[in-house]
């Protein structure tokens, strides 16, 4: 049996991952790709890498193919656009950008680290009304919130 990091792991070897840092210089250096965060909804609305759109995870494959209630044409026409998958920590991204690549999509890559490493690069945040989120409020918003019995036997 498979786990969610072994999954994560296998996706990896096959996905092109790029360091917050680089993402940032190249934005500033006036590269535009797509910035697709596959987060929640509500997670997207807390703080977001400014220009990020918000495909959710489990609507991404409709949204990449014309026909579905959730299609986004900039997706289901963009096979060969340069696209930077984004989700809190880099896991989610991995896995979606595997999926993609087997969809058919040549440019994506996914942020390591995500948009935790984000603001830990002091990268700018924001939240759904376009205000700035400080790397301190950041933190905290992204800090993991488990409960005692999300941890597992053992306390893990």
């Amino acid at each position: 049996m498979k786990r969610y990091t072994d999954l994560v792991t296998d996706a990896l070897t096959r996905v092109k991952e790029i360091q917050p840092w680089d993402l940032g210089k190249q934005l500033a250096a006036g590269s535009k790709p797509v910035l697709l965060d596959v987060r929640e909804p509500a997670e997207f609305a807390v703080l977001h890498i400014p220009g990020a759109i918000n495909v959710p995870r489990g609507i991404l494959e409709q949204s990449c193919e014309w026909g579905f209630d959730e299609t986004l044409p900039l997706l289901a026409a963009g096979r060969g656009l340069d696209i930077v998958v984004i989700c809190r920590s880099g896991y989610r991204s991995a896995l979606v950008a595997d999926v993609m690549q087997k969809m058919g999509y040549t440019g994506v890559v996914s942020l390591r680290t995500g948009v935790r490493g984000w603001n830990d690069s002091e990268q700018p945040l924001v939240d759904a009304a376009g205000k700035p989120v400080d790397a301190d409020t950041a933190e905290e918003l992204l800090a993991p919130r488990l409960r005692p019995e999300q941890r597992g036997p053992g306390g893990r």
